[in-house]
């Protein structure tokens, strides 16, 4: 239920996003963690800066986010983790795209994730990292700027 058809310019807190198509994002929430609110909250706002969004729904393994990925053929991945397994699950899922040579998807992450633990993510290949009190804004821009569909700032 969270997709969008919106094509041209959408201003959602000063990123304006253009394009010809229309980005895709794959919002999932990997592992036993069924608690969903944030993972709701940032697709909705992608969805509203004009992206379509597709929601994978809780408890996802790595092997089905990377197949749906692959399905949907997916722009980015943004993963939402609370239950604190992100050191096991995200890399694997890197290394799952790798193997399906779609390493070229930007994967980003939010959640529940120690400072100390985003060298080691970082160095797996997530792009952009994000805890809480991160802006819905902030996330937005991020996907934008790192997908390469950008348009202009206010």
């Amino acid at each position: 239920f969270w997709s969008s058809t919106k094509v041209g310019v959408v201003e959602f807190g000063g990123v304006g996003l253009t394009g010809s198509r229309v980005p895709r994002v794959l919002m999932a929430k990997p592992g036993l963690d069924g608690h969903d609110r944030g993972a709701k909250v940032v697709a909705r706002a992608l969805q509203d800066a004009g992206f379509q969004v597709i929601y994978t729904g809780i408890r996802q393994t790595p092997e089905m986010i990377v197949e749906k990925a692959r399905a949907e053929t997916v722009d980015a991945i943004g993963l939402s983790i609370l239950s604190g397994a992100h050191l096991d699950l995200l890399p694997k899922i890197m290394g799952l795209l790798e193997e399906d040579n779609l390493s070229n998807i930007v994967v980003f992450s939010g959640g529940i994730i120690p400072k100390e633990d985003y060298t080691d993510l970082q160095s797996a290949g997530i792009k952009g990292l994000f805890g809480p009190g991160a802006s819905l804004q902030e996330i937005v821009k991020f996907v934008s700027e790192a997908t390469g569909f950008v348009g202009s700032e206010n």
